[in-house]
């Protein structure tokens, strides 16, 4: 089984490839995730793009946004063949366009439907399959419906739910909205795990510190962090340490970045931009002194990729003479 005591949550326009090899030198056992990445594209799109990733990613874990027991099951085992470590089902978006294409946060409405794409990914792979999901959805938000979904999806065999610990409301709120509007209820989530201790139960929403991870494992399996972990990125430097019992000091900043140079000069050489690897950086000095020049110097050449590598450069100059 895979160690979920600490992962990344799934982020669009955030957990891209690059974000993922900076995590990854922050934290060797993190658990990271994809971005979302739709049945349809899967099958469909460029997959090498879509689903390619370092080896020194793992572990690491696909996420598919899909209804289709069938589509599901197909991706399921691409992903399968492309490495992954484990295949999760969205149940937990609530953007317009998602529940256009009727997966997300709608499909708490539909557990059956949940449970039929749990089952056919879990026939096609050998790789755990996962579900993330909220605690509720618009007016179905008892204990007892979630309870209900829950117990549906397990008879399909799902082991492992990553539970957001707020509802959404899929009319009225944005996606960004329904991150911070609706309340969390970290209680709901600690009972699950006392009513269902045979499963993996990991808590996710805004958690931001390492006293409140610490505190959520005290109830629950596993925590995932989001934004903050986006944001702040050099605060997984710590979790080794903090969390996996790694008896290793935790690296500065500016040498994970030196590290992380041969990767970006490596990118920039098969015409990535520079900009799209640069954008993850700005939060690395975070509460350090002369963090405000670091974050203007990276937003004004960010973009130079003529300059390549020798950007990041100048700016650590700056911040870490």
């Amino acid at each position: 089984m895979l160690n979920r005591r600490i992962s990344i949550a799934p982020m669009m326009n955030c957990t891209d490839r690059h974000y993922r090899q900076l995590a990854r030198l922050l934290s060797k056992h993190t658990l990271l995730y994809t971005e979302m990445v739709t049945t349809r594209a899967v099958i469909n799109g460029d997959r090498d793009y879509l689903l390619g990733y370092n080896q020194d990613e793992h572990p690491i874990a696909l996420q598919l946004g899909g209804s289709d027991s069938a589509e599901l099951a197909l991706s399921a085992k691409i992903g399968e063949d492309f490495g992954y470590d484990e295949i999760n089902l969205n149940v937990g978006c609530p953007s317009d366009r998602v529940q256009a294409g009727r997966f997300g946060a709608c499909l708490m409405k539909e557990p059956g439907l949940v449970a039929d794409g749990v089952l056919a990914m879990k026939n096609a792979v050998q790789v755990p399959v996962t579900v993330k999901t909220r605690i509720g959805v618009d007016e179905q938000d008892s204990y007892e419906e979630l309870h209900q979904f829950i117990s549906t999806v397990q008879a399909a065999g799902c082991e492992t739910f990553i539970m957001h610990a707020r509802k959404a409301w899929l009319k009225g709120l944005s996606p960004k909205q329904n991150r911070d509007i609706p309340p969390l209820q970290y209680g709901l989530v600690y009972q699950l795990k006392k009513d269902f201790p045979e499963l993996e139960i990991i808590i996710n929403g805004g958690i931001k510190s390492n006293e409140e991870v610490s505190t959520h494992l005290e109830h629950v399996d596993g925590v995932m962090l989001g934004r903050e972990a986006y944001s702040n990125p050099y605060w997984l430097s710590c979790f080794d340490r903090c969390f996996y019992g790694v008896q290793e000091s935790d690296p500065s900043a500016s040498a994970i970045l030196m590290r992380y140079l041969p990767y970006v000069s490596s990118q920039l050489s098969k015409g990535v931009r520079l900009r799209t690897i640069t954008r993850h950086l700005v939060g690395m000095f975070q509460g350090i002194p002369k963090a405000r020049q670091w974050r203007r110097y990276l937003s004004e050449n960010g973009g130079a990729c003529e300059r390549g590598t020798a950007v990041i450069e100048e700016a650590l100059a700056i911040v870490q003479p």
